[in-house]
């Protein structure tokens, strides 16, 4: 059985020491406003609150990114992930709802190290012109087919950021800090078109009133990430 070492974590007799890095990744995003009463009652398990831009809206944003170069080797990542306030501290986080990726030793070290909701599907990217579009398929049924038009450049330089991620894995709320630094950033108003199969991760995107359109959608061309180690927030019942 793997588990942790004394500088590490044993994955399928790898070692992966901290922080884990990811040295050159891309992705895009579509950040939509959803019903903040309807984003409470799907987060219900993990006992944190969303936050609320404007009263009764939350922020749900989709995300799909192609790892070419890190830690935990290639492979594909979509993800749903909502704003909240941080369980502790003060301040917002982002809670990582659902998290499907392509690869079982990303999907195995993602859940032992850090708590994060990974599961094994079928993650479909590709380019439709300038446009970008990410499929995914969990057994064997349609989830997510996103597709993210590229907008304007972001103007300066490189935009680095730190972010703390909130997960809740068999019963466990987990916050992992999260640095990243972007290159090639582009956004736009709506900029995305959401189309929902008959998974039951589609059926709880729609009962937040989706698809609509998006408040934004961005790509980034070159992606570089940090990870920390996780630390248990607290027990959920």
């Amino acid at each position: 059985m793997d588990g942790d070492i004394h500088d590490g974590h044993l994955i399928r007799g790898e070692r992966v020491t901290m922080p884990v890095r990811v040295r050159d990744a891309a992705a895009c995003s579509a950040t939509f406003a959803v019903r903040a009463a309807s984003a409470r009652s799907v987060l219900a398990y993990a006992g944190v609150d969303v936050a609320e831009p404007w009263r009764g809206a939350a922020l749900c944003s989709l995300v799909f990114v192609r790892y070419t170069d890190g830690d935990l080797g290639p492979y594909h990542e979509f993800g749903v992930a909502f704003l909240i306030r941080a369980p502790v501290g003060g301040g917002l986080g982002a809670f990582v709802h659902w998290l499907p990726v392509n690869q079982p030793f990303t999907l195995e070290a993602g859940r032992s190290i850090w708590g994060f909701p990974k599961e094994l599907a079928d993650i479909r990217l590709e380019h439709a012109g300038r446009a970008r579009r990410c499929v995914v398929r969990h057994e064997g049924r349609l989830a997510v087919d996103l597709l993210v038009r590229p907008g304007v450049p972001t103007p300066g330089r490189a935009a680095a950021a730190s972010v703390d991620a909130y997960t809740c894995l068999d019963g466990v709320l987990r916050r992992t800090p999260w640095s990243l630094r972007a290159r090639r950033v582009r956004t736009r108003p709506g900029g995305a078109v959401l189309r929902l199969g008959d998974h039951p991760v589609a059926d709880e995107l729609r009962a937040l009133g989706l698809p609509r359109t998006a408040l934004a959608g961005s790509t980034i061309g070159r992606l570089e990430m940090t990870f920390a180690g996780a630390a248990p927030v607290a027990a959920v019942r």
